[in-house]
């Protein structure tokens, strides 16, 4: 097979991929009008009017973003981030408009001043538009990893506040009331996430789905615990010290089961190290005068 066929091939392949893509933007778009006419009068709402613009480009962001969200990944790792509202999540949908856009502009002028091959040239065309389609969602999934990780961090605090606050008298939603306001320098996460608790729950929501909901989001099982034992207390009442300090002894022994094994890796790629670095240079230290001795004896010999 000729290179000219094979550049033809994929040209027409490429051609097959954008008409597709377009035909799956048109239905996504025809699908989700009426939410996305709701969705972009709330932004607007939201932002300045200088701002009205970035808006705009949100909104077609969340267009491209839906065509690989099947699952609904995306709400979840913009709440795991910390994105709640519309101005937060602006930024992310941008991205994900733009950054293909600037990596297929790259790509363009690659193919005017680039001296590759056809095929080559395809392949990073290839290579370009899929890495900034991925490289949004990387970085959100980035963000939402290292914030459940401040999140499972703050959680023996949570436990040791939420007894102190119970055994002062408070009731549920006084204590969430209370972390919520004067508990941001100590919980910074997790304060947020229970002023948005505290929130649905004063608009009616039902306290069992809200705490299920929200363990379900976060994707936290430390916190997820604590929720589930806030909501069996609210249901059913009974002392909550003694849940609340079960679920911190679970806690630390994940913890500790965790620093565990990273002790165990360290000291696997210490054993590494010295195999590789430190033994030969013991070695040289320790049989090097020796070695020495014995090749001056034989050539000494041989003279």
């Amino acid at each position: 097979m000729s290179i000219a066929l094979l550049t033809v091939l994929a040209i027409g392949l490429l051609i097959f991929g954008l008409g597709l893509g377009a035909l799956l933007f048109a239905r996504q778009l025809q699908k989700e009008s009426m939410e996305e006419r709701f969705a972009a009068t709330t932004s607007t709402q939201a932002l300045d009017g200088g701002a009205e613009l970035w808006g705009r480009l949100a909104q077609h962001g969340r267009r491209v973003d839906a065509l690989f969200d099947e699952q609904g990944e995306t709400e979840m790792l913009l709440l795991q981030a910390g994105l709640r509202t519309p101005t937060e999540r602006i930024p992310y949908f941008v991205a994900q408009l733009l950054v293909p856009f600037s990596a297929l502009g790259i790509w363009f002028a690659y193919v005017f001043v680039g001296d590759a091959s056809s095929g080559a040239k395809l392949i990073y065309g290839f290579g370009a538009v899929a890495l900034g389609l991925l490289a949004p969602r990387f970085w959100l999934r980035r963000q939402a990893s290292r914030r459940r990780a401040q999140l499972r961090a703050e959680v023996p605090m949570l436990i040791h506040l939420l007894a102190l606050l119970f055994d002062a008298g408070l009731s549920l939603r006084q204590a969430l009331a209370t972390l919520t306001t004067d508990g941001g320098l100590v919980l910074p996460q997790i304060s947020r996430e229970l002023g948005a608790v505290l929130r649905q729950l004063e608009t009616g929501a039902e306290v069992g789905e809200v705490m299920r909901q929200t363990g379900r989001m976060l994707d936290v099982t430390e916190l997820a615990s604590v929720l589930s034992v806030l909501q069996q207390v609210d249901r059913y009442g009974g002392e909550l010290r003694v849940p609340l300090m079960d679920v911190l002894e679970l806690v630390e022994k994940r913890r500790e089961l965790g620093m565990r094994e990273k002790v165990s890796e360290l000291s696997g790629r210490m054993t590494v190290v010295m195999v590789l670095f430190f033994f030969p240079a013991l070695l040289i230290f320790v049989a090097g005068p020796a070695f020495l001795a014995i090749l001056g004896a034989l050539s000494g010999v041989r003279g």
